[in-house]
């Protein structure tokens, strides 16, 4: 999972939808660098502005997590990629990876909408990539015969400290820190099989075998991922507007 030993056409072959969030990332940074190209027009049209969202450009509650605003909030995000990424991205399948990451990123920034100032101003794909740390964080909590003790360790310990960082660091889109962390924890709760026995290992250099008679994320049918999803939204807006 954090110890990466594929070449890089081995990556790509092996993690194609990584490969592509992270080439996407490197696309749109160099788009709004380039100096022949109209780079402000990207950020005015892809950033997450609350004003405009609320006046009808809902796509923009999208476009943020695969927007960033520099060089190293770029590096620093497509790195975190590369390390947690790979190992849910062949445990879930492909389809069901990029639910989680969309899901976490877009509930992230549902919550900026709703708690941000109407001026509030973000990018970057730090929601959807600590929705990854709340999918892991639901397999440590409620299905320990999935992962390690060791592996469960390295896992816990990064949210934490990003949690932390999330507070000590300037510019960070608090809100969407924690609201992508909740959102991947809830849908790691929904997508995870009920523990019948400990059969299952998962350890960082092998992907999950499920139990018996039970499905796996690859077998839940997208309904069930769409009502799901919507259970996660409800959760969340009740959280929001709870008196």
């Amino acid at each position: 999972m954090f110890t990466r030993t594929e070449s890089f056409k081995e990556f790509i072959r092996y993690y194609p939808v990584v490969s592509t969030i992270i080439s996407i990332h490197i696309v749109l940074y160099l788009l709004t660098v380039l100096p022949f190209l109209p780079n402000s027009w990207v950020l005015e049209n892809f950033a997450g502005v609350n004003l405009y969202i609320v006046k009808g450009e809902y796509w923009r509650l999208f476009t943020p997590i695969i927007m960033h605003s520099g060089f190293a909030h770029m590096l620093f995000n497509s790195f975190s990629l590369v390390l947690f990424g790979p190992a849910l991205e062949q445990i879930l399948g492909k389809g069901k990876f990029i639910f989680v990451y969309l899901a976490s990123g877009i509930a992230a920034n549902v919550a900026t909408l709703l708690l941000e100032p109407l001026t509030y101003i973000h990018v970057g794909s730090s929601g959807a990539i600590f929705g990854l740390f709340g999918f892991f964080s639901a397999v440590i909590l409620f299905r320990k015969d999935l992962i390690s003790k060791a592996n469960a360790q390295i896992i816990l310990t990064i949210t934490v400290v990003g949690i932390i960082m999330t507070f000590l660091e300037p510019n960070i889109n608090v809100t969407a820190h924690l609201f992508g962390l909740l959102a991947g924890f809830l849908i790691g709760v929904a997508l995870l099989p009920n523990k019948r026995k400990p059969e299952v290992f998962f350890n960082l250099s092998s992907s999950i075998r499920w139990p018996k008679g039970r499905p796996s994320p690859k077998q839940i049918s997208p309904t069930k991922l769409l009502i799901w999803g919507g259970i996660i939204v409800l959760a969340i807006l009740g959280f929001l507007f709870r008196q």
